[in-house]
């Protein structure tokens, strides 16, 4: 298994939870009530899982071998995923600060979550296509195999030491848990 691999697993999880957050932004549309805690949990899940696990492994360890093999993160295909990065993070504030604002009881609140949802969801979706179909081809081709070897040390250390034990599975069990509120009955 490559690096890449690794990476192109963990986007599975979060494409299927970013069709979990276009079901709640359907109920919100609506105007259908959703539980706060779903919502909080949603934003966990970004935060922890989808940043500090997945985007970590990006930055600390793909990003810095890349650009050693001459893919900068000043320009180029890494400096673009550092700042869509940043811009989910962005996001994702605005989706707590509404989060909040709906607990204060703002009617407000669900559209503007429902709003920054929807551009985290496009945003994300074509993000991980271009790392998928562009860069992780990219990383693959100039990696030598010395080169992945270190970079799977180094998610495993990720792993264990900054994102620590059995937090995957944490998140794996949140997944499953509101894709089977949401999507089963967004069918």
């Amino acid at each position: 298994m490559k690096p890449t691999d690794v990476l192109k697993e963990e986007h599975r999880l979060v494409l299927e939870m970013l069709k979990v957050i276009g079901a709640v932004c359907a109920k919100l549309d609506k105007g259908e009530a959703v539980d706060a805690g779903h919502l909080a949990s949603i934003i966990d899940f970004i935060r922890t899982f989808t940043d500090q696990c997945h985007h970590a492994k990006e930055e600390k360890l793909l990003f810095p071998a890349l650009a050693k093999v001459g893919l900068p993160a000043t320009d180029g295909p890494v400096a673009v995923m550092l700042r869509e990065h940043a811009l989910g993070r962005s996001l994702v504030r605005s989706m707590d600060d509404a989060l909040a604002a709906m607990k204060k009881g703002d009617v407000g609140g669900a559209a503007a979550f429902a709003e920054n949802a929807r551009k985290y969801i496009e945003l994300l979706g074509n993000h991980i296509d271009k790392e998928d179909h562009v860069l992780f081809v990219m990383a693959d081709q100039r990696l030598s195999p010395g080169a992945q070897e270190e970079l799977m040390a180094g998610f495993d250390r990720v792993e264990r030491e900054e994102t620590g034990e059995g937090v995957h599975e944490k998140y794996h069990a949140l997944l499953h848990r509101l894709r089977d509120l949401y999507l089963s009955t967004a069918t």
